[in-house]
């Protein structure tokens, strides 16, 4: 086996799923680490893998698609969730932790390590000529964001995301909402939500009245004019969204023969069609104000978000267009990425990344061939989304059941979901045991 030494540039949740995962598999590690030295504006202790904004790691139901991931990367021995599962406490079907306690088991147990040396200093350069995996964050620093800069090329780095809701297929309700393009053109790619006069000044008036989140200081900024939260542009006068993402010229409502005095846009997501996307419709609302709000728009009425919308500062690649499915740079294999940098949202995908790339460098020091799990598991689903070629615009995403390949089967809507699980936890385990075999 080489002993060949295998960077990684950042000790978040991902950088350190990945140090654990290539040094139990005997490679020499070195994992940089900024703090203390230097702290991003978001963190405050010294310690590695800190979560900032919540002590939630979301659900641990498996009819969960966050509570199916965790239980794959806990079957693939996850130091990130070993961590949780020791540091657990009470919140329903959440899996919470105590903070400080999760950051300090991780920090302690790679600490612990014999081939994990722990450097506590802000990487500014990207060695290209040795293995290494950059786990920088959505923070990355200024410094390092411009290196990331010239190694992906300059037009797939992004640092701020504008991200509209994401709706499940099948619940929108089709007997209000109808397929069709603006006048009749492309088919019928939109999903088409009408509004009566009534209808629309009500819901701009619930938007221009909603709550919403408070922009943290190194979160502040001017969005670009087409990035702009759609309530800020309602504020700009009640009639504008007519004009903008709401328009409804071109638009006939077969039902009625007759063009609505406004409609919501959604725009298939995925290649299963199982997600919409509201087209237009980024914001800062609360997540609970969304779910209130838009649930206004007929149609919409009994609609399941598989993402809310955010404006958030936030670092990422264009992973589609500069990553292969085993999360190595097409154009320089012996550089992977890892965590929310890759395009993912969230602790938990994040870690996941980070406990595929810490695999795959292992691999690729060992000499043996790169692994992606199949796409009808929580893990595999992610890589796909973030890998796969499209020419949607690229926006990061949270693990959801609409990533999922449908299953081939006709199941009742309240089982779609167990056995969604069930499927890919199987598929896991084979998967696992050809890969030992």
């Amino acid at each position: 086996m080489s002993k060949d030494k295998l960077i990684i540039t950042g000790g978040g949740l991902a950088g350190c799923e990945a140090a654990w995962q290539a040094a139990k598999r005997g490679i020499d590690v070195i994992l940089y680490e900024m703090k203390p030295k230097r702290f991003s504006p978001a963190h405050l202790s010294n310690d590695l893998a800190e979560l900032v904004c919540s002590n939630s790691l979301r659900s641990s139901s498996l009819e969960n698609a966050s509570g199916l991931l965790k239980e794959e990367m806990r079957r693939m021995d996850s130091l990130i969730i070993r961590a949780a599962d020791e540091t657990r406490v009470p919140a329903g079907s959440a899996l919470a932790v105590d903070r400080q306690g999760f950051s300090r088991f991780i920090t302690r147990i790679l600490d612990g390590l014999d081939n994990v040396e722990i450097m506590r200093e802000e990487v500014t350069k990207i060695p290209e000529d040795t293995l290494t995996i950059v786990a920088t964050g959505p923070l990355t620093s200024e410094a390092f964001g411009d290196e990331v800069k010239k190694l992906t090329g300059e037009d797939y780095l992004y640092f701020y995301d504008a991200i509209a809701p994401i709706v499940e297929a099948d619940s929108i309700n089709f007997d209000i909402a109808y397929r069709s393009s603006r006048y009749g053109k492309g088919g019928d790619d939109y999903i088409n939500c009408p509004m009566t006069k009534e209808d629309y000044y009500r819901f701009i008036d619930a938007l221009m009245e909603a709550e919403k989140t408070p922009t943290r200081n190194f979160e502040k900024m001017v969005p670009f004019e087409g990035c702009m939260p759609i309530e800020e542009t309602a504020e700009r006068g009640k009639d504008t969204l007519l004009f903008g993402p709401m328009k409804p010229v071109g638009l006939i409502n077969p039902g009625t023969g007759e063009i609505p005095y406004a409609v919501v846009q959604l725009r298939q997501d995925n290649s299963y069609a199982t997600l919409y996307n509201m087209v237009g419709f980024q914001t800062k609302l609360r997540w609970n104000e969304q779910k209130r709000i838009f649930r206004m728009i007929p149609g919409l009425e009994q609609a399941e978000f598989a993402r809310l919308g955010s404006l958030h500062r936030n670092t990422f690649i264009n992973s589609r267009r500069l990553l292969t499915n085993s999360l190595q740079l097409r154009k320089n294999p012996s550089v992977f990425f890892a965590g929310q940098i890759t395009g993912v949202e969230g602790y938990v995908e994040s870690s996941a990344m980070g406990l595929l790339a810490g695999i795959n460098a292992s691999r690729l020091t060992c000499k043996l061939p790169l692994i992606h799990p199949p796409l009808t598991t929580a893990i595999g689903a992610l890589v796909g989304y973030i890998t796969e070629t499209s020419d949607r615009d690229f926006q990061p995403m949270n693990i959801n059941f609409g990533l999922l390949p449908p299953l081939g089967e006709k199941v009742k809507k309240e089982l779609r979901r167990k056995r969604i699980a069930e499927k890919a936890l199987a598929d896991l385990e084979e998967w696992k045991r050809d890969l030992a075999g």
